[in-house]
């Protein structure tokens, strides 16, 4: 496993509509040839809201402030999945310009309706896919590579743990934003923000949440 660094912001030092593709398989892993839909470039690069587990209002009555004030500096949200509630789908829909979500082990009925199971993006030239699920974290790098072999990005949730590594042959870049509501094992809850320019990933940061009084 081939980690890559990733700079965690503190507080401190910090200053659409759903894009929903069927699944074609029943486990996230199975197979999916990737349908990325409509290129979307937006010229100056592109800024990438990942969050992950929000699991409201289990873990949390609502989303941190800190990460509702990211939405609209934005160009894109991605959430991989465990929001529970309907309401959290609701706020992100009318608050982001463009909202990629996938549904999550934890998520019911209603909200499998609305959200598919894997989603696909192509941004800035750059093939983003989006699931929950990818299994353990031993041999995880070689079962996504396997299981999507078209894409470049594959954002990732499920473990509540931050995660940033790359295939052995440097083709897709997994992502997992951790949990901004439930840190689980982990010092902080966390999400990410990931900046894509020119067809490459410009830069990937973990940014801490502070504890909640």
């Amino acid at each position: 496993m081939r980690l890559r660094p990733v700079r965690a912001r503190t507080p401190e030092s910090a200053a659409g509509a759903v894009d929903a593709q069927p699944a074609q398989a029943q486990h996230a892993l199975a197979g999916y040839a990737a349908r990325p839909g409509p290129a979307v470039h937006y010229g100056r690069g592109v800024r990438l809201l990942l969050m992950s587990d929000t699991h409201l209002p289990k873990r949390a009555k609502r989303l941190p402030e800190q990460l509702l004030a990211e939405v609209p500096r934005a160009d894109v949200v991605l959430h991989a999945g465990d929001w529970v509630d309907t309401a959290t789908l609701d706020l992100l829909e009318s608050r982001a310009r463009r909202l990629i979500g996938v549904y999550g082990n934890n998520d019911g009925a209603e909200l499998r309706a609305r959200l598919p199971e894997v989603a696909y993006a192509r941004l800035e030239g750059l093939r983003f896919g989006v699931v929950h699920e990818t299994g353990g974290a031993r041999g995880r790098e070689r079962r996504c590579a396997a299981g999507f072999p078209d894409l470049d990005v594959l954002v990732f949730g499920h473990s509540h743990i931050p995660w940033d590594t790359t295939t052995e042959d440097g083709r897709l870049r997994l992502l997992n934003p951790g949990s901004p509501t439930d840190r689980r094992r982990q010092p902080h809850c966390t999400y990410m923000t990931v900046e894509v320019r020119a067809g490459h990933v410009a830069a990937v940061e973990l940014h801490q949440l502070p504890p909640r009084r």
